[in-house]
């Protein structure tokens, strides 16, 4: 596609047209140094400020403005004059409080900071020194006590190394992977003049020293913090935090991050990832010693320690995933305080999800950043989709608002919360809004209407299919024990062997066929519809597959870092889903359609037929895409359900038949 036919689109007010000409030169344009894609990000930001998409606009402005090439740069300062107050969305932002420092109650949100530290780190101390005393006892100490002293010692002196060291091993690698720009509070001045005076307050009240501040030059938005003692602390975000929030914004999430560093929530976190990763490295070397000793007892012992180790490392990382999440919900709730603006934090949370969805959508391959720095960052990107989908389109705070019911009514979210680092956004949110009105003000998402819808939502619905999928997702265990015992009571009166080998198989089979007609039932009346719509609906499920047809734009991988990924990235004007292909050969063909179909699918218009489902990441188990010029690829999740549950039944019955004649 040539600049000119977008430029052409431009100047004859075909607007959306041009936006999509445009974008779709930019992205097979190899040369971004060159003079026309940079005239091509010019127009483009025009086109988008034509069509309406004011944060789309901004985003390129500021990424204009920061480039080497000294027209472009000074075109886009200039161009920066027209989005200063203008609203978000095209609606007005709700207040914030004329004095900061106010005491806000949090009504259990989060449970207790202190308790959850001190009981995490606890137990994960005990782990460490039950497995170092064990391994010490087993390499043959004579003297038990003195096994103890020297079991407290190393672990004792591997924590203090690791927490003192861990935040310069944490700058060469920032350094290494993200070039981090380690820079002044007066650079950052310029950027948001209401952060550096949070800072300073902040810094003032708590009596601290500032922060190492840090920049990252990718246009993500993300903010994170690490470091051992909090005079020492970094604090480090990328330049989309300044591309796509607005001033206030941006200090309420430099405020958040300041709340990690008063809290020592970043000490305590680099203590508690430490202590779980001695549970795993204590594993895995009992684990070999324990395949290569010739002595049977000391054989035995290691393999013991090994299985407990693994149990501990398991505990461990669902202790320290529970930790995180409440040290996010104090470290809002601080922001709120120290800046008296919570319903600003709740716009920059909406808004980064938003900046996550849009970088992704112009890159075919996944940030390493965002993804290198999930755990830390103050969002988890896998939760960007439905409200980042939701802002890019809404019109009103409500459409934003329904995403959330998913979020905080759905039992699957609490399930699926139990694995990630951060609370779901929807609770984040609902929080910040009690801070809001407790201040006194209008909060910027009604969640009040969000609550009473909930509240008005089928709990039958939501609970029985919550039920009902978790045994399904057992349900070829289940009918395995199902079989088994079948066939041994059979077994007591039809004497037949065959029964005990041959039930087990057939209630395997029927297991795996029940579950795949469940995940994948039938797609020929799939509806057609729209990203945002799917995202908003509250009874979705990661297991309940829902049929539907969308239409939309390839626009990259969905593998994080993997060249020849076979998942894809869809866009439509509501938003971008991930597609999850499967080939009828397995991982193979996953890997020969990522490394020779792919590519040259991206940046085609199609139509996807998939299964949708809900998580914290929502995505589509891919059937069919078809595209304009004909091109037909085929998915097959079923196949192999199929495959392996009718073997499964049909080598049962040959089983039970064939034993039954000996």
């Amino acid at each position: 596609m040539s600049l000119q036919s977008g430029l052409d689109a431009l100047k004859e007010k075909r607007y959306q047209e041009a936006v999509e000409l445009l974008e779709q030169f930019c992205r097979n344009c190899a040369e971004h140094d060159s003079s026309d894609y940079l005239s091509a990000q010019m127009w483009l930001m025009k086109a988008y400020q034509a069509t309406g998409e004011t944060e789309k606009a901004k985003a390129l402005c500021q990424k204009l403005i920061m480039s080497e090439n000294p027209q472009a740069r000074s075109w886009a300062e200039q161009a920066s004059q027209s989005f200063r107050q203008t609203p978000s969305n095209g609606s007005q932002k709700a207040g914030r409080a004329a004095t900061t420092g106010m005491k806000l109650a949090m009504g259990g949100v989060g449970g207790s900071l202190a308790l959850a530290s001190g009981v995490t780190m606890t137990l994960l101390f005990g782990m460490v020194l039950a497995l170092g005393l064990s391994l010490v006892f087993i390499l043959g100490s004579d003297n038990p006590l003195q096994g103890l002293a020297i079991a407290i010692g190393i672990t004792l002196v591997f924590n203090i190394a690791a927490f003192f060291l861990s935040p310069f091993l944490m700058d060469l690698t920032q350094s290494w992977l993200y070039q981090t720009r380690w820079v002044e509070l007066a650079e950052v001045e310029t950027l948001s003049p209401e952060t550096a005076k949070v800072i300073r307050q902040v810094c003032e009240q708590k009596k601290l020293k500032t922060p190492r501040l840090g920049i990252i030059n990718d246009q993500n938005p993300t903010a994170f913090t690490y470091g051992s003692l909090p005079n020492s602390a970094r604090l480090v975000v990328s330049q989309g935090l300044f591309t796509y929030l607005d001033d206030d914004e941006i200090a309420t999430v430099y405020a958040h991050e300041l709340g990690h560093i008063v809290h020592w929530d970043f000490a305590v976190m680099t203590v508690a990832s430490t202590l779980v990763q001695i549970c795993y490295l204590i594993y895995s070397t009992a684990r070999r010693f324990g395949r290569g000793s010739g002595d049977s007892k000391i054989k035995d012992a290691m393999q013991t320690a090994a299985l407990v180790a693994y149990v501990f490392y398991v505990i461990g990382t669902y202790l320290l995933l529970y930790l995180s999440r409440t040290r996010e919900y104090f470290a809002d709730h601080f922001a709120a305080e120290s800046t008296g603006n919570p319903n600003g934090l709740s716009r920059a949370l909406v808004k980064i999800a938003y900046g996550i969805l849009e970088e992704g959508s112009r890159t075919q391959e996944p940030s390493r950043l965002i993804e290198g720095t999930r755990a830390l960052g103050i969002y988890d990107h896998k939760a960007a989709a439905s409200t980042g989908t939701a802002y890019r389109i809404a019109s009103d705070t409500q459409k934003i608002g329904r995403v959330f019911l998913w979020d905080m009514f759905n039992p699957w979210g609490w399930w699926m919360e139990l694995n990630s680092t951060h609370p779901l956004t929807g609770k984040r949110v609902r929080a910040l809004s009690t801070y809001a009105e407790q201040l006194g003000l209008p909060t910027e998402f009604d969640m009040g209407r969000v609550i009473g819808e909930g509240k008005t939502l089928n709990k039958s619905r939501l609970y029985s299919n919550f039920f009902l999928d978790v045994v399904l997702y057992g349900a070829e265990t289940i009918g395995f024990f199902a079989g088994l015992v079948t066939g041994v009571i059979l077994l007591s009166s039809s004497q037949n062997t065959g029964l005990v080998l041959g039930a087990p198989l057939i209630g395997l089979g029927i297991g795996i066929l029940v579950k795949a007609l469940v995940m994948f039932p039938d797609y020929k009346q799939a509806p057609g519809t729209d990203i945002l719509t799917l995202m908003s609906d509250p009874y979705a499920s990661p297991l309940r597959g829902q049929p539907a047809k969308l239409e939309g734009q390839l626009i990259g991988r969905g593998d994080a870092g993997y060249k020849f990924g076979s998942d894809l990235k869809i866009q439509d004007r509501s938003g971008m889903l991930y597609l999850h292909y499967a080939s009828r050969f397995g991982p193979i063909g996953n890997f020969l359609f990522g490394m020779k179909r792919v590519q040259s699918l991206i940046g085609e218009q199609v139509g996807a037929v998939g299964w949708f489902r809900r998580g914290v990441a929502p995505w589509m188990d891919l059937i069919q895409l078809q595209s304009e010029n004909g091109t037909i690829v085929n998915s097959y999740h079923r196949f192999w359900s199929f495959i392996l549950g009718g073997g499964s039944i049909i080598l049962g019955v040959v089983l039970t038949m064939f034993l039954s004649r000996s």
